[in-house]
């Protein structure tokens, strides 16, 4: 097994999203033998870790998983630790998304790249 630290981003939508796009960019430890399985055990946790709750003013807020646009490896840490988190405000939320999966469609045709050679 290998340590990898992945960015896991989620968008932050309060309410109706009448608001500046905010996004949260988290590096985490992932423990896995490969890259690509490092990047899916990342994704798969962005997916289990959305939530949403009902802030002071009962407006629901909710953390939605958008990608894993990143994933390196690393040498001995703790598995599933949370190493950073990044509240963004872009001033367009569509081009960041689109940005954000990108990045990570590159990063998975690279795995791809890596397997077949």
């Amino acid at each position: 097994m290998q340590w990898f630290v992945a960015k896991i981003v989620y968008q932050i939508i309060t309410g109706k999203g009448e608001h500046n796009p905010q996004f949260d960019e988290q590096l985490r430890l992932i423990s896995a033998n490969t890259r690509d399985e490092a990047w899916k055990r990342a994704s798969e946790m962005g997916l289990q870790e959305q939530y949403a709750f009902r802030n002071q003013r009962q407006e629901l807020v909710e953390w939605r998983f958008i990608s894993v646009p990143e994933v390196n490896g690393l040498d001995n840490l703790g598995d599933g630790m949370e190493l950073y988190s990044r509240i963004e405000e872009p001033g367009d939320a569509n081009a960041y998304i689109s940005w954000m999966q990108v990045k990570a469609n590159h990063l998975k045709g690279q795995q791809l790249l890596d397997v077949r050679a």
